[in-house]
């Protein structure tokens, strides 16, 4: 079982939900995204995602967007983000999920990908543009299965039950269930009809269920914490880092921000 599964099993006998924050790698700078995922897990995170700068990342937000392209403009690179994945590993136990669109992988090359990534102490991959019935998921969970790395795929509320099935087939680690339809970004209030969907994909699957796409307080995360997994906070902690004056105050907030989260998840046990 991969550390990814583990912390879910660890969490679930224990009563307890997964809180998984999301970085943009590199945004504003490597050393500083070492500092943010450290302040995370001192907050009380479960897992980490880091997300691999993309020039055209269709399935985000403004927010997440503007980050890929200051940390682009900031020369970072695949190949300097599993470097930091490694930082992060040798003083953190916590799973590492990258979320990455399928292209830099490519370049990158599978088996290449596969291997140092693993080797930095990466445990999970999301890739949002690479449904489980393409050829080229075939290609790539034929190798990350043997190289440790689960590859997480993602539901959303006009998924179909034939859908949720195959993507329950192909997923390990958990099932990303997308909160809406549309990209990455804060929301003032979830979808209505969400706790509907999470239940019927919940009859389909034994495997972990996270929400991500618009939760941005620790309202929002309690209420969802009811009923889901875990709960994927992103752009609300981009947003933090982009506002802060330096890059103390980013890392400070950020922490605080992940405490705040941490605690509200805890009450919506």
């Amino acid at each position: 079982m991969s550390r990814i599964g583990e912390r879910f099993d660890q969490l679930l006998k224990n009563g307890q939900k997964a809180l998984i924050p999301y970085l943009t790698a590199g945004d504003p700078d490597l050393e500083t995204t070492c500092h943010l995922a450290a302040a995370m897990e001192q907050g009380g995170a479960d897992l980490i995602e880091l997300g691999i700068p993309f020039s055209d990342p269709l399935a985000d937000g403004a927010t997440i967007q503007r980050a890929s392209q200051r940390a682009l403009q900031g020369g970072v690179d695949l190949d300097a983000i599993l470097e930091t994945c490694e930082k992060i590993r040798r003083s953190s136990p916590l799973p590492l999920v990258l979320m990455s669109y399928y292209n830099p992988i490519l370049r990158y090359g599978l088996q290449s990908f596969v291997k140092d990534a693993a080797g930095a102490g990466v445990d999970g991959v999301i890739v949002p543009d690479l449904p489980p019935d393409e050829v080229e998921a075939e290609k790539f969970l034929r190798i990350a299965r043997p190289g440790n790395l689960d590859l997480v795929f993602l539901v959303t509320p006009s998924s179909t039950d034939q859908r949720i099935d195959l993507v329950n087939a192909h997923a390990s680690g958990f099932i990303y269930c997308v909160s809406l339809a549309g990209v990455t970004g804060a929301r003032q209030q979830m979808n209505a009809g969400l706790k509907t969907f999470i239940e019927r994909v919940r009859r389909r699957t034994d495997k972990p269920l996270a929400v991500g796409f618009g939760i941005s307080t620790p309202a929002q995360a309690r209420e969802i914490a009811r009923y889901a997994d875990g709960i994927i906070v992103g752009s609300a902690i981009v947003d933090i880092v982009q506002r802060a004056k330096d890059k103390r105050e980013a890392v400070d907030g950020v922490g605080k921000f992940v405490n705040a989260l941490k605690n509200a998840i805890r009450e919506g046990d």
